[in-house]
């Protein structure tokens, strides 16, 4: 599986994919654990939680936020009819022409961060310091936009090639710039250490990476800028609902932290909640991206029934999963929360606010996971409007719903939000892909859903039982009722799924064998 020969299956290459994003998240969750120790809840703490936030916007409407999903929809075509040497061209013309416009985008933020940062952080006006620090930071980290663009492509060219295992490695070393950059340099530099090592994690990883194996797999970029090339007119046609669109899978961050900011440390814990929380949520990304350019595959094709079989089945694999997954980590909050992150500047009393945070979140893992597949279907098929509008309205529509519930709830209240919010995405998704008879609804293995809900509610309340009857006082402890935990929640679960006559860990048990 990790020849780069290897010719991946899609279940395979989910595998992979998987595999990887789980190795990078164990990392994401190094690198979180080293800031949490270094910062805490400080000021700076959520100055540079929030200093990512301006250069994703500029990524997200310049770039539609998602470069690999438009050009391995292009590419695949390409591919499929023969034509790569036509693809290589417009390959080479959208880089070239984008570096240039996204590079001109990325000066004139590094000149607008101070009034981005009044506006859409207004919360942190009260403590001029903390403004200033968010600035300075998001200056750092702007240039990596660049990297992640380039690189983005360079990957849409492995991933129609079938080529997954740079896509594994190249997160890994993201994540390890920010730690690297901040045991290397924090002592002269302070929380500036921790900017730098992004951008250069980004520039190793992301890009370097994805870049050689780009070439070694054949292709070849040459700079070229011609505004008649019908592969930027089409990328641009699709790109366009992208960059004009507003999905709340993007937007959640930023309204989070538009009210977040004037709590002070509410940012600093929510974003550690969510890096913890999106690990497992990773497992949805990496199987919609393995997915997409096989859907896209099968979409074009005569015979659709395929495809909305491929779509339904992986929706109900990740759906059921989720739900057992969520079961151990909403009942499992504290102690999970307190191992993984408590230490440094980051104390016992941090980690029991942040775990409500994270059992919040946790709650909607299996919408998160569902829609990544539910948008991959529409990218497969050459649709990026109708989910980017309804992502539009869906996002419109709840910033309501964040405003009231952050006032009623304070911070608490924006990690509800967040999930009304991914419920209603998740549910408009699945509706416009069924009224379009693209995916029926009625293709979802219901049964199955309802097995894996049962053990997952099941397991839930054995492990809550648990809770109660044992009483941590250190992090050893801790450690070990995480051990106990983990072991019942996996024997309730296989008991509940054998005994309902539930095909999952069969099924499970299968496909791993056939990918290896």
């Amino acid at each position: 599986m990790l020849r780069p020969s290897h010719r991946h299956s899609p279940f395979s290459a989910t595998v992979l994919l998987m595999a990887s994003v789980t190795a990078s998240r164990l990392i994401g969750l190094v690198r979180v654990k080293y800031i949490a120790w270094l910062l805490g809840r400080s000021a700076a703490a959520d100055a540079f939680s929030a200093a990512f936030q301006l250069p994703d916007m500029v990524s997200y409407f310049l770039v539609g936020g998602a470069a690999s999903i438009t050009f391995v929809t292009m590419l695949s075509r390409y591919r499929d009819q023969g034509r790569e040497a036509e693809g290589e061209r417009a390959m080479s013309v959208i880089l070239s022409t984008m570096a240039l416009v996204l590079g001109g985008a990325i000066v004139a933020a590094e000149f607008l961060a101070p009034a981005y940062v009044r506006l859409l952080l207004h919360g942190f006006q009260s403590d001029p310091a903390k403004a200033a620090l968010c600035v300075h930071l998001t200056r750092i980290l702007l240039p990596a936009q660049l990297c992640f663009f380039a690189g983005g492509v360079f990957g849409a060219v492995l991933l129609v090639r079938r080529v997954f295992s740079v896509q594994a490695v190249a997160p890994l070393i993201y994540n390890l710039g920010t730690i690297l950059g901040g045991v290397l340099l924090v002592h002269e530099l302070g929380v500036s250490s921790l900017a730098i090592g992004t951008l250069a994690g980004a520039f190793c990883g992301p890009f370097l990476l994805n870049a050689i194996g780009a070439h070694r797999s054949g292709m070849r970029f040459r700079p070229a800028l011609d505004w008649s090339n019908p592969g930027l007119h089409e990328w641009v046609r699709m790109s366009i609902p992208l960059m004009l669109g507003v999905s709340l899978v993007t937007a959640d961050n930023w309204i989070i932290n538009y009210f977040a900011s004037h709590v002070g440390g509410a940012i600093a814990l929510l974003t550690y909640a969510k890096v913890v929380f999106t690990a497992p949520v990773a497992l949805g990304q990496a199987a919609g991206a393995a997915s997409l350019p096989f859907l896209a595959s099968l979409f074009g094709k005569s015979d659709r029934a395929p495809f909305a079989r491929t779509v339904n089945s992986s929706v109900s694999r990740i759906i059921a999963f989720s739900f057992l997954l969520s079961a151990f980590m909403i009942a499992m909050a504290l102690p999970l929360v307190d191992v993984l992150i408590r230490g440094g500047a980051f104390h016992r009393s941090d980690s029991g606010v942040m775990a409500l945070y994270f059992a919040t979140f946790s709650i909607s893992l299996c919408l998160w996971s569902a829609q990544a597949l539910y948008a991959r279907a529409f990218y497969a098929a050459g649709n990026t409007v109708t989910p980017m509008v309804a992502g539009t309205i869906i996002t419109v529509a709840s910033i309501p719903v964040y405003w009231a519930l952050y006032h009623a709830l304070g911070p608490m209240g924006l990690a509800v939000a967040s999930d009304v919010g991914i419920l209603m995405q998740t549910t408009a998704l699945a509706v416009l892909l069924h009224r379009r008879s693209m995916v029926s609804l009625a293709g979802l293995e219901y049964p199955e859903l309802g097995r894996a809900l049962l053990a997952a509610l099941v397991s839930f309340a054995a492990l809550a039982g648990l809770r109660q009857l044992v009483h941590t006082t250190s992090r050893l402890h801790e450690l070990g009722l995480l051990a106990v935990a983990a072991i019942l929640w996996i024997g309730v679960c296989a008991l509940v799924l054998r005994l309902t006559g539930s095909s999952l860990p069969g099924q499970l048990t299968r496909r791993f064998a056939k990918a290896a």
